[in-house]
């Protein structure tokens, strides 16, 4: 199930994303009040924008102002809203986005051909480990992306081991979807258990949430301890639900495949200018057919980087690299740059470390502090120093490190309001 635009030459691909992006301006300069008082204000004739780098000449939309003028972004009347989804919150207030019956046709199209880049066939069984309530995008569009390809659905949803098992034991799954780093909380009740887990059903897992490769495309620390244990093969998929698009590993693992029919990726500097090939910036994207809440220029606030060669998988789509960090969490750190997913990683590596959350604030000088909270089960001075130790020989500074009771940082981690584990809380000012 591999559209043919995404096995078409680049300079083809070009031309296809630019007749679509003139229907998109056309189409959100008559629906969008949002953007129809933007390109007036701006004086913009959208019709006299004819090729992808004439995007440059028109603003960027931001997270700020979605947030602040939401209900001008809706295209339809709300009677034709089907479905309500919200973003998660991240950085700062949720946003509303409506799907009409043509956008959840969208997604589930998106979903399909991202699985099936993953490899997962009709007839597959596919476990979902995601919730799919509290107007969580993902959850809803892995079930009709599933559901379009052909495959049956497991909805077990979010944790408990003890159920996830009796599920994979029961229905025999071929494929997880999951967070990856859950998969070394179902390989620890599996050995407590006695489950054979490495002869079980599951193939392969579609991993959500956290990175499984380095920026050359290695396997990170969290995904070497994974597959040292379990013999499956793990996919990365990257999407947000202000995109309703997914980019998805295939089998040979060198970033997300980009869906050129769904929509039209830039990364941008500080100054909102493309970045030389090669160079990483701010993912900032534009979708295409959309008919809810088409989005133009946003900036997603993850950093990444583009990979434009050919992929031996056979399509000529660009792909995205693993996200280096979303720009609102950069760390300046006595003189060095951090980001989250750097440190999640590292403490990955510690088998003694059960779970931890990263907290960033402001100190007296009005620099960046960094506080890790650990919980172990064996607490000790010298994990503290070996921590610390790994710290500085891979990121060249050491944090400070404490030890807090596992009760007390799960209520942390798994907030109840929270659709997704808490483990970076930036108090900043």
């Amino acid at each position: 199930m591999i559209p043919a635009i995404e096995k078409a030459t680049p300079n083809e691909i070009k031309q296809f994303q630019e007749q679509k992006l003139k229907e998109m301006l056309v189409y959100v300069s008559e629906h969008s009040p949002y953007y129809k008082n933007l390109f007036e204000r701006e004086k913009i004739n959208v019709r006299s924008l004819d090729t992808l780098d004439d995007l440059q000449q028109l603003p960027v939309t931001t997270k700020t102002q979605l947030q602040e003028h939401n209900e001008a972004f809706f295209c339809v009347p709300m009677h034709k809203i089907i479905d309500y989804a919200t973003t998660s919150g991240t950085l700062g207030s949720p946003v509303t986005f409506g799907l009409t019956d043509k956008d959840l046709e969208r997604l589930a199209y998106n979903e399909a051909i991202s699985f099936a880049c993953a490899g997962i066939q009709e007839g597959d069984v596919v476990q979902l480990m995601t919730t799919m309530d509290r107007r969580f995008m993902a959850g809803l569009a892995y079930f009709l992306g599933l559901r379009k390809l052909g495959a049956g659905v497991i909805r077990v949803g979010a944790g408990i081991p003890e159920l996830q098992w009796d599920s994979i034991l029961k229905y025999k799954p071929k494929y997880l979807v999951a967070v990856p780093s859950f998969l070394l909380k179902l390989i620890e009740y599996a050995e407590h258990h006695g489950i054979d887990y490495k002869n079980s059903s599951i193939k392969g897992v579609i991993c959500i949430g956290e990175s499984l490769r380095n920026q050359d495309f290695s396997p990170t620390i969290l995904t070497q301890r994974i597959t040292e244990k379990w013999s499956v093969q793990l996919f990365s998929t990257y999407a947000s639900t202000e995109m309703s698009t997914a980019f998805t590993e295939c089998e040979h693992f060198q970033g997300g495949h980009h869906h050129p029919e769904l929509i039209i990726t830039e990364v941008l500097d500080e100054n909102d200018t493309p970045v030389a090939n090669g160079e990483s910036g701010e993912l900032t994207i534009t979708t295409l057919g959309v008919e809810g809440m088409p989005l133009l220029r946003f900036k997603t606030g993850d950093i990444v980087q583009l990979h434009t060669e050919s992929c031996a998988c056979g399509k000529n789509t660009l792909r995205v690299g693993p996200v280096l960090g979303r720009k609102q969490h950069m760390i300046k750190y006595k003189g060095t740059t951090l980001y989250p997913p750097a440190m999640h990683d590292l403490l990955t590596y510690f088998e003694g470390v059960k779970s931890h959350v990263i907290e960033i604030s402001t100190n007296e000088l009005g620099t960046d502090e960094i506080l890790i909270k650990i919980a172990s089960d064996e607490p000790s001075e010298e994990l503290l120093n070996q921590i610390k130790d790994h710290f500085r020989a891979k990121l060249r500074v050491s944090p400070k490190v404490e030890f807090i009771a596992q009760d007390i940082i799960n209520k942390i981690i798994f907030a109840p309001m929270s659709r997704k584990p808490i483990t970076f809380i930036d108090k900043r000012m």
